[in-house]
């Protein structure tokens, strides 16, 4: 799909700009007829060809988030083409290309406070939160790790004083930053607050069409005008903003709804992540669905107007496969390292060790290698481990102790 971005040189000619140049690999961004393309050259070419035509193949057949004059935001979710972070999401391709894993991902738990009280809540057990200081030296050392994308969430973050402190400390040339919030404590001033902080991406949830269903879920009288508005304020901060929901065989059908809704509100990316079992015989989506969720995907990101759609159907299914433990690594709010929101388990705690210690033990079990393209919270075997979790236990659950 063809975006008009402008990479000119002084006669007005497209070029193509140098994005990596590394020991046997160069890759480039061309303009081929109004298409960006990535161009690898050197004797790394062949390793690195199938994780550059995926990104390629988006650059080619779906609308962007957002063009600006010299750059393209493809997705909410990646950081802007061209741009230093960008070069580091395709050096860390490359080493996992080699083997070598990194953490692309990193989100943080910097709060347990919420004025909601959702049931599919994932924030650790225990007390207490980790200070600024411990947040800060975690942020350090996931970028020294080659982390490209560091996430804020719940509980709220904007009920954590310090949030502005902590988007403003992660260097913008080595990772982009997002934040989720319900909406619930979102002010005009905060909203400028977080764009003049550096914030990348504001992710904001909406459950339902219908205001009574999305304060339902919440567990929140008036969520759903609070989370509209701070949509709005966020738009008017100048900030991108991504209208998120969790899909189920519930509210599927909700979805053609949702996205004009989407639509409506103006956001840059209406973005749907598949709802997550917490025991074995929880529902899950079904293949059928998934054929749903990928045409509703594809037809949007191929028709112009509107809000971009992101699905990690695609992304985590065909795209890429499960990043838990391979490109994704989350930090609960008392220090607790786990492949991912969503699994139960802790490998270690920031507070007692460093955390490229964590990812190497990770990385040592077999859950988390090879290519698998389905959440791994979704596959029957590794959720019968949920039944070896003591009754009581604070989560996340150290996996070191399954019996």
């Amino acid at each position: 799909m063809k975006t008009d971005i402008g990479s000119l040189d002084s006669t007005g000619e497209e070029k193509d700009i140098n994005l990596l140049s590394i020991p046997g690999l160069t890759i480039k961004l061309q303009h081929l007829n109004g298409v960006l393309q990535l161009e690898a050259s050197g004797h790394l070419r062949a390793v690195c060809a199938p994780f550059l035509n995926k990104i390629n193949v988006p650059l080619k057949d779906e609308k962007p988030a957002l063009v600006y004059e010299d750059k393209v935001i493809a997705s909410t979710w990646l950081p802007p083409i061209p741009s230093k972070v960008f070069n580091r999401l395709l050096f860390a391709e490359t080493r996992i290309a080699l083997g070598k894993y990194v953490p692309e991902t990193v989100s943080f738990e910097v709060t347990r406070e919420c004025k909601c009280n959702c049931e599919h809540c994932v924030v650790s057990g225990g007390e207490g939160d980790m200070d600024v200081a411990s947040i800060k030296r975690a942020i350090d050392e996931a970028l020294d790790m080659g982390t490209v994308i560091i996430t804020f969430t719940e509980g709220d973050p904007l009920l954590r004083k310090e949030i502005f402190e902590l988007i403003d400390y992660v260097d913008k040339d080595r990772a982009i930053v997002n934040m989720y919030t319900p909406g619930t404590d979102m002010t005009p001033e905060s909203a400028r607050k977080l764009k003049e902080a550096g914030l990348h991406n504001l992710l904001v949830s909406i459950y339902s069409t219908d205001p009574k269903q999305h304060d339902s879920v919440r567990r929140l009288d008036g969520a759903f005008e609070m989370a509209t508005a701070a949509i709005k304020m966020g738009l008017d901060a100048g900030l991108l903003v991504t209208m998120c929901t969790h899909v189920s065989s519930k509210n599927i059908n909700e979805l053609p709804e949702m996205y004009e809704f989407a639509s409506q509100l103006g956001v840059h990316e209406f973005s749907l992540w598949e709802s997550i079992p917490k025991k074995p015989g929880d529902p899950v989506l079904s293949d059928d669905d998934r054929k749903v969720i990928l045409d509703m995907y594809h037809r949007i990101n191929s028709t112009l107007g509107g809000p971009r759609m992101f699905s990690n159907t695609y992304f985590e299914g065909e795209m890429l496969g499960c990043m838990a433990g391979q490109r994704w690594m989350h930090v609960c709010v008392e220090g607790s390292i786990k492949p991912c929101p969503y699994i139960p388990f802790g490998f270690g705690n920031i507070e007692d060790e460093p955390l490229k210690t964590i990812w190497s033990r990770i990385r040592k079990y077999p859950h988390f290698k090879g290519e698998r393209h389905s959440c791994l919270m979704q596959e029957p075997e590794f959720l019968q481990l949920m039944d070896h979790i003591p009754e009581n236990a604070a989560l996340p659950y150290n996996f070191a102790d399954l019996k």
